[in-house]
């Protein structure tokens, strides 16, 4: 079946936080909201009819995470990524960032060091600074283009007694997939000093073609790992509210549990369940589909900027739907950013400075719509800085 990623669907007056919370966080309504890390196109058909095929039983009661749920996580990961998951080391969880404070509250101790590496997913720096943890910024390196670890800075901190790392891995929002390499050498480091890796590997599905993700846990031997899954950004269904994580150490696992317990969150409800499963079962198609259609796309965001406004540079994205666009050519504060893009050219995107001070003059891009959509956005943004 051929998936058309080119129709346009109407998100307005259906509680979408990208589209009807635009005036309350831009301020007005008319602007293109290409923000909020979800996509403006249909999720899997398979994933509709499972969601209304459960709807039509008319009780929607307590419901227990069913052993095929199980069964198809396993399956997707060992065929996509080569990736042996244990059932025992499943946890499912509420979402990602409710599990990267749980696993903080388990693993750590009030004023214990945290390590992240900005510019980085937001909620990185609140839910250390929140649970009362010693940040530690570990920043990203770009060089010649590309964005690196910085790893003798990275031992500088495990050495001063870190215990955590947060790792984003594929990178939100930079687009980075991290090398086999490059993971190699993290983990020799956080082995020698004992340091647990916390990966966010929600974005591991969403890579382009000629790039591949490693699981970090599956090249793992000596260092404990914490690895955060989840089918909502794969196949658009965040809202569902369902994630899991992959604990390699028991003691660590219990611990994790305990703070659930502790929290009163257990199951989820029954139809996060039903399209997480049929996700994982019967999405690979339309997945397939998709990353080939984003990276045209941000080939075509790329030229479109190369081409009319050389004062964004795009930066390399080897995965996820999130363009990290650079516009400190353009001569303007973040918040001269902010109020061009807001209301001359009247797209709204994610400041830079937003993911760390590292990301100041930059600006975040959500590619994951039809196409035309995204061609509107950057010719908005080409007139508007030629008409100043």
């Amino acid at each position: 079946m051929t998936i058309n990623f080119d129709q346009l669907i109407q998100r307005e007056q259906t509680s979408s936080l990208k589209h009807d919370g635009r005036k309350g966080y831009f301020g007005k309504e008319d602007v293109i909201p290409l923000w909020v890390a979800d996509m403006d196109f249909a999720a899997p058909e398979k994933v509709t009819q499972a969601l209304v095929e459960r709807a039509q039983h008319p009780i929607y009661g307590y419901t227990l995470y069913p052993d095929s749920l199980f069964a198809a996580m396993q399956y997707w990961f060992k065929q996509r990524h080569d990736w042996q998951i244990e059932r025992k080391s499943i946890v499912m969880c509420p979402g990602v960032v409710p599990s990267l404070y749980a696993v903080i509250k388990a693993l750590t101790e009030p004023g214990d060091k945290v390590v992240i590496q900005p510019p980085v997913y937001h909620p990185f720096f609140s839910t250390v600074a929140k649970s009362d943890r010693e940040l530690l910024l570990n920043p990203l390196q770009l060089i010649d283009g590309k964005y690196q670890m910085d790893l003798a800075h990275f031992e500088q901190c495990a050495a001063s007694g870190a215990k955590l790392l947060l790792l984003c891995s594929p990178h939100n929002p930079v687009g980075r997939v991290w090398s086999r390499k490059e993971l190699t050498a993290l983990l020799a480091i956080a082995a020698k000093y004992n340091v647990t890796i916390v990966s966010d590997e929600i974005h591991a599905d969403l890579i382009f073609p000629n790039q591949q993700h490693t699981p970090l846990d599956s090249i793992a031997s000596d260092v404990a790992i914490v690895t955060t899954i989840s089918a909502s950004k794969s196949f658009n269904i965040p809202g569902m509210g369902l994630s899991a994580m992959v604990v390699s150490d028991a003691k660590q696992r219990k611990a994790i549990k305990n703070v659930f317990e502790n929290w009163h969150i257990h199951a989820a409800n029954p139809f996060s369940i039903t399209a997480f499963e049929a996700a994982y079962s019967h999405g690979e198609n339309w997945l397939e589909q998709l990353m080939p259609y984003l990276e045209q796309t941000y080939q075509q965001v790329v030229a479109l900027f190369e081409q009319q406004l050389p004062e964004i540079t795009v930066l390399p994205c080897q995965g996820t739907y999130l363009l990290w666009l650079d516009c400190q050519a353009m001569k303007m504060s973040d918040e001269k950013l902010r109020h061009f893009f807001i209301n001359d050219a009247k797209v709204g995107m994610n400041q830079g400075v937003s993911f760390g001070e590292v990301g100041s003059g930059y600006m975040r891009m959500n590619i994951a719509a039809p196409r035309q959509v995204i061609v509107e956005a950057c010719q908005r943004i080409i007139a508007a800085y030629q008409q100043l």
